[in-house]
Order: structure tokens, then sequence, then C-alpha cells
């Protein structure tokens, strides 16, 4: 029920933002803007960012390589294929389940909890290159003086998107390196509820410890970053040549501030693919660089439309292949 909400909820925020988009800009200037565009700079733009999701499974790898060594590339890039389809036709992030349970299938060696956690880590990762990129942005003499968005000076949205990461840095370090104590804890409360959901609740935790592993290594670590830094600079071009293709003439450290915001923003809760949580935040990001909302509304949807059909058909060409089920999903978290 909660989830159900939740979809609700995201697909009520996404109608409203979306008519928002829309309030002074009509489709038909969306589809003349889209219309004069470069079609080869939004072929470009489109394969940039496609190829990050062999990227993220490639990282995907490195983070789960101390507790399932030698995992081949086969069964990562299909789960995280899935993962990204599910995201675009679910709501409420099922694709993050998706994708954990989509490897265990493949990899039993990998437990689902171990999985889930991998993916922790995977997106702590590109919580903290995010917000570094976003701040050389900011850096940058390009960048407009005194700007704002809805409203608030970006020094207060900084201050809080640094606050929030170094909340999760501190927790999930908390896990790595205190496991135990987490689980003693763990133990001491359950055991008077029932010692079947001490058991289970106590290899769940220390499962859910060791795909947090990667963070243990100062090798793995800086792969890991590494990954992740060119994950999101490819991305972030697939982002400045959607703008060059619609004629939106801003440096790269522009696309870089965009994708920040944006990749932040689509936390909030949203119908399947993110669709008008995206173009709202676009627009309002594109604005605090003098772009006009007819300019911004027409790459934001072009750019999204464009980049949400190739990993999302796919993503359902091996769910189907691998004989996966929506169904399937649901029992996941109960069932590993």
């Amino acid at each position: 029920m909660k989830s159900g909400w939740r979809g609700l909820a995201g697909f009520l925020l996404s109608g409203a933002l979306l008519l928002w988009v829309l309030r002074d800009v009509s489709p038909a200037t969306v589809w003349a803007e889209l219309s004069r565009a470069n079609p080869w700079l939004f072929f470009w733009s489109t394969f940039a960012a496609t190829i990050i999701f062999p990227i993220r499974a490639l990282r995907w790898r490195v983070i789960l390589e101390p507790v399932a060594p030698g995992i081949p590339f086969g069964p990562l890039w299909r789960a995280t294929a899935i993962g990204m389809m599910i995201n675009n036709v679910l709501p409420a992030r099922a694709g993050e389940i998706a994708r954990a349970f989509a490897l265990t299938r493949e990899v039993p060696r990998v437990p689902f909890s171990t999985s889930v956690a991998s993916l922790v880590v995977d997106r702590l990762f590109d919580a903290v290159v995010l917000l570094a990129l976003g701040l050389v942005a900011f850096m940058d003499p390009a960048f407009p003086a005194n700007a704002k968005i809805a409203g608030q000076p970006l020094a207060d949205w900084a201050l809080g998107g640094i606050a929030l990461t170094g909340a999760m840095l501190a927790i999930v370090y908390l896990l790595v390196f205190f496991p135990r104590a987490l689980i003693v804890t763990f133990e001491i409360f359950s055991r008077r509820i029932s010692p079947k959901l001490e058991e289970r609740g106590r290899v769940a935790l220390q499962r859910f410890s060791d795909g947090l592993s990667v963070m243990r290594s100062p090798r793995r670590f800086f792969l890991v970053f590494l990954w992740t830094l060119v994950h999101w600079l490819i991305s972030g071009l697939g982002t400045w040549l959607g703008f060059l293709a619609v004629g939106i003439d801003l440096p790269f450290s522009a696309a870089l501030f965009v994708q920040t915001v944006t990749g932040f923003g689509v936390a909030l809760p949203s119908a399947p693919g993110f669709f008008g949580v995206f173009e709202a935040i676009a627009v309002l990001t594109l604005a605090v660089y003098g772009v006009s909302a007819a300019l911004a509304t027409s790459w934001a949807i072009g750019f999204h439309i464009l980049t949400f059909i190739p990993i999302t058909v796919m993503g359902a060409y091996y769910f189907v292949h691998l004989g996966m089920h929506f169904r399937d999903l649901k029992a996941a978290p109960e069932s590993r």
C-alpha cells in the first residue's frame, strides 16, 4: 500500500509539473524547435547517454569484486539494462529491486541482500561525483553570478546537497567499519520478538555489510570513483551535445551543472521515467543561464524521449529473454 500511494503521488506530481512546464509553451512550439534541431548532434547525444549504462555495469563488477570476484560482464549488463527499463515503466524506483534481483537470478552466488547493498555504494558514488562536478561548474567563470533556482540562492541548494551526501557517507561507513556492533544491536532487540526473525535479520545484515566491502579497499575505492567520473563526464557530454542540437549555446560546464541538479531532482516521487520532474527541473536550471522556457522545454522533452527509448527497449528484451515477470519483483525482497 505504501508503494501504491508513493506511485500515485509520483503520477500526480509528474502531471502537475508537465502542466507547469507547458503552461506558456505550446506543444506546437516544442515541435517547431525540435524540427529545426540537428539530428546528428541528437544522435550522438543519445549515444553518449546510452553508453553510460554498460559503464555502470563495469563499475558494478568492481563494487562486487570482494564478495563475488570474476562476475562476467554479461549478467551485470543485462541486470543493469533491466533495472533501468523497470525504472522507466514502473513508479517508485522499482528498477533498483529489479536490477538486484536480475543479477541474483543469473549469478546465484551473489545473495539478493548483497546485491542491494552494492547498489547503495553505486548510488552513493553517483551522489559524490555529481556534487563534485556541480561544484566545478559553479566555479567556472561562465557561471551566472547570484544565481537562484526556484527563488532560492544556489548556495543554499549546494549546502543542502553536501549535507545530505555527508550524512549518507557517515551511515554507510558505520555499516562498513562497525557491522558487528549493528548486528549485535539488532540481535538484542529481535531476540525478544522472534528467534526466527533474529537469524534471518542477522544473515541479511551480514550480507548487506558484505555488499559495502568495496569501501574498505583504497584500490577498489579509487577504481569505482574513476568509473563513476567517466560515467558522469560522458553523460554530461550527451547533455551538452543535446544543447547544441537545439541551438543552446552554453559551455560544457553548464551541462555538468544541469545534470547535477536533475540527477538529484529525479529522486523526487514521479511517474515512470521521471517525466514531468525531469522537464521542470531542466527548465528551472537552464533559466539560470538565461535560456528561454521554449528552448529549454524543447531540449528537455526531445533529449528525454530520445534517451528513454534505447535502454528501455534493450532492458525489455533482456527481461523477456531471461523469463522474468513483474510478479517476481514483488516477491524478491521476501524470497531472498
